[in-house]
C-alpha cells in the first residue's frame, strides 16, 4: 500500500486499517495477520498523544512522514503505531491482530498456551512480532522494509469506542475494531 494511502485523516486510516495484513520479515520468515484493532492518536490538542507535548526525540517519526513506523515503549513492552496524517501530527496505534502467517515463529517469541494470546493487545503483539526500537522510522510503503502492510478485504463490521487505557481521552471514540472478532483486545 502507497504512501497516499498514510497521508489521509488519521482516524479514517485507522479505520480502514482494518483487515489489511500487517507481515513482519524476520529471518527469513513472515509473521503476521489481518489487523482487527487500531486505535487514532494526533498532536497537540490530544492529551492522551505522545505528541501531546511537541516534538521530542523519541517521537520524532511520529511528526514525520506518512507510512513510517513510530515505535515508543511502555510498561517494557513496544508499542507499533504506523504513522497517518494528512496535515499536522498523527500515529495509528495497531492494537491486535488475527494471525495468519509464521504462527510457529510468533509462539516462539511469545509462548503462550492460547494461539487467542498470542497477538491480541498491543504488548503481546509486539513481542509475537519481534518489535523493537529499532523499527523506528521504518517505511512500510516500501515492498523490501522488514515490516509491510498489504491490501486485503474489509473484515466483518467495524465498531468504535474510547481508547483503552487512556485516563484523559478526546470526546470523540477513537479506537476501531472488528465487532466480534476473537483477537480484539477487550
Amino acid at each position: 500500500m502507497g504512501r497516499a494511502f498514510y497521508s489521509r485523516r488519521t482516524e479514517v486510516v485507522a479505520r480502514e486499517l482494518l483487515g489489511k495484513t500487517l507481515v513482519r520479515r524476520l529471518g527469513g520468515e513472515a509473521l503476521g495477520g489481518r489487523i482487527v484493532e487500531t486505535e487514532a492518536y494526533f498532536g497537540s490538542g490530544d492529551p492522551a498523544s505522545r505528541a501531546h507535548r511537541g516534538l521530542k526525540r523519541y517521537n520524532r517519526a511520529m511528526f514525520g512522514e506518512p507510512g513510517r513506523l513510530f515505535i515508543y515503549n511502555v510498561h517494557r513492552y513496544w508499542m507499533l503505531n504506523i504513522v497517518a496524517h494528512r496535515d499536522g501530527v498523527g500515529a495509528v496505534l495497531v492494537r491486535a491482530l488475527e494471525p495468519t502467517l509464521g504462527v510457529e515463529a510468533m509462539r516462539r517469541n511469545r509462548p503462550t498456551g492460547r494461539l487467542r494470546d498470542l497477538t491480541r493487545g498491543p504488548g503481546r503483539l509486539s513481542q509475537a512480532l519481534a518489535v523493537d526500537k529499532s523499527l523506528d522510522g521504518v517505511d512500510v510503503t516500501r515492498g523490501e522494509s522488514p515490516v509491510v502492510v498489504l491490501d486485503s478485504p474489509p473484515m466483518g463490521p467495524v465498531a468504535r469506542s474510547p481508547r483503552v487505557g487512556v485516563t484523559r481521552d478526546l470526546p470523540e471514540p477513537y479506537r476501531f475494531y472488528v465487532e466480534g472478532n476473537p483477537w480484539v483486545s477487550g
